[in-house]
């Protein structure tokens, strides 16, 4: 099972958000080229949201080449995904480095401060991730 985060706080489509969650779980490894993802039902039960709204996110990942039907079994990653999830990821964190970047020259931030603040927040969060394991 794999556990998904949809962000509420996300103003993009909730089948978008689990298509994002499903190329970073194969990114970072929780999926593998081969391995089937849940079902569609279970995914949505997981989610608390449409079964209509997974299927979407699945179209979208099969229409980009990422996962492929696997008749009578379900939809599995396909081969050659981990590399475009992992540039999907990138591109994505970018995007949001840039917004975060962008809003705070808006307010008139230093360059000097956004920087500190950047390794101060990744700081805090390999602290949290070391006192997890």
């Amino acid at each position: 099972m794999i556990l998904l985060d949809l962000n509420s706080g996300e103003e993009r489509p909730i089948y978008a958000r689990i298509a994002d969650q499903l190329k970073f779980a194969v990114a970072g490894g929780a999926l593998r080229p081969g391995d089937l993802a849940p079902s569609v039902r279970e995914l949505a039960k997981q989610l608390l949201v449409n079964p209509n709204t997974v299927a979407r996110a699945y179209r979208d990942l099969q229409s980009e080449g990422l996962f492929e039907p696997v008749r009578g079994m379900g939809i599995q990653v396909a081969e050659g995904a981990v590399e475009r999830c992992r540039q999907s990821r990138r591109e994505m964190i970018r995007a949001r480095i840039r917004r975060a970047i962008e809003e705070a020259r808006e307010s008139r931030m230093e360059p000097s401060e956004i920087e500190a603040i950047l390794r101060d927040e990744w700081a805090k969060a390999n602290q949290s991730t070391n006192g997890k394991a």
